[in-house]
């Protein structure tokens, strides 16, 4: 099993809010694809997935407040 965390990005972004899952447990995804949208106070951004692999776990709702290092789905890289 693979963690994907949020990232930090930026000295001052301390949360962020998932506000759209673009894939679903059991999707298969590749590196730098975009699997989840998320909403700071400054911006926009995609959340890519530093990994190949297939999606086995969502742990966040979409609406929820993240933080940077905050696991929000897991791989499996098989």
């Amino acid at each position: 099993m693979t963690d994907i965390v949020v990232p930090q990005w930026g000295l001052t972004t301390d949360e962020a809010t998932l506000n759209t899952w673009l894939k679903a447990v059991g999707d298969r995804v590749e590196i730098g694809e975009p699997i989840a949208e998320l909403e700071t106070d400054k911006t926009n951004a995609d959340l890519d997935s530093p990994f190949a692999g297939t999606i086995t776990e969502l742990l966040v709702e979409e609406g929820a407040d993240v933080v940077p290092g905050q696991v929000v789905a897991r791989l499996s890289d098989e």
